[in-house]
């Protein structure tokens, strides 16, 4: 089969495709020809070798890949044979997504519904269950101001949504003039440009003082400013780094609390919800682009370049 290997970390020049013998399912394992796979933030740093990567490197050779969806091929001893043919995303155990063929455990398989195109199920399985985790833990209230950062993102796209179904006033903020009718066409009420000074200050005088609860996602410089837009007491939820550094809290705010990661078991049924959440219309993955497999490195540069919206997905 074709896949994306990695021999060393590096640049995105590093993701290079070749033929490699065809993975072989184990006990309770099953064999998914890959239709797509995701790709998210956090790979392209684990192939740099920085951030949070950089203190746990996998071993090398590798398959980068996480998440993909397609149908069960073959199914190894144990698993049932009634999973052939079925349509199903999966995490892959943390490598082996970047390819025509991949393994995962029986356990891991989320049944993609019939309402649901198998490129939008792919969307939502690592962004969906996120963004569902992340909005539940929030508590997010009817009638309060959200700041969703990086909303024209993969994570951020879902976000908006859901805070704007469960009757808050959103205001979604991105880098560029360019993502305002996009974030508008999710639910949210404004849109604001974190590229220009002062962006901060815009928000809290769109909400009358500061919003109540702010997503943040990005770290950094963003991050920061994006603290200063929340009224004294309100809340923060501080899920990614994509800036390179974590957001310090600032004192006027209540962090909120993540619970800890969730089980396998709790993970599964999260991307179920999300995807059971699609299938009713409520929420709407946005795939922004597509990358042949031989193309991995460059869906990286896009990805690190800020040059991308919503998800971007691999088609071996």
């Amino acid at each position: 089969m074709r896949a994306v290997v990695m021999d060393r970390f590096g640049g995105p020049e590093v993701l290079r495709v070749r033929e490699v013998e065809d993975p072989v399912p184990g006990p309770g394992q099953v064999l998914v020809a890959v239709d797509y796979a995701g790709i998210t933030y956090v790979e392209t740093q684990v192939r740099a070798g920085r951030g949070p990567a950089a203190r746990r490197r996998p071993a090398l050779p590798r398959i980068p890949g996480n998440g993909v969806g397609g149908r069960v091929s073959a199914v190894g001893p144990g698993a049932d044979a009634a999973l052939v043919g079925q349509a199903v995303v999966t995490t892959t155990g943390g490598t082996g997504g970047y390819a025509e063929l991949a393994v995962a455990r029986v356990e891991d398989l989320v049944p993609v519904p019939a309402q649901v195109t198998l490129r939008d199920a792919v969307a939502l399985l690592a962004d969906g269950r996120t963004a569902v985790l992340l909005h539940r833990q929030a508590e997010v209230r009817p009638g309060e101001w959200v700041l969703v950062e990086a909303a024209a993102g993969g994570v951020g796209s879902l976000l908006v949504q859901l805070a704007a179904a469960s009757g808050a006033k959103v205001v979604g903020a991105a880098r560029g003039p360019g993502k305002e009718a996009l974030v508008a066409s999710l639910g949210a009420l404004a849109y604001v440009d974190y590229s220009q000074p002062g962006w901060e200050r815009e928000v809290a005088e769109l909400s009358s003082g500061g919003v109540d609860l702010v997503f943040d996602g990005v770290g950094g410089v963003v991050g920061a400013q994006g603290m200063r837009a929340v009224r004294p007491g309100g809340r923060a939820s501080l899920y990614g780094m994509a800036s390179g550094t974590w957001t310090e809290p600032a004192a006027h705010v209540t962090v909120v609390p993540d619970g800890g990661a969730p089980t396998p078991a709790q993970t599964r049924a999260l991307a179920e919800e999300a995807l059971a959440h699609a299938a009713a219309g409520r929420l709407r993955p946005i795939v922004g682009q597509t990358y042949p497999l031989a193309e991995a490195a460059e869906a990286h540069r896009a990805i690190e370049a800020r040059a991308t919206i919503g998800k971007t997905l691999l088609i071996p």
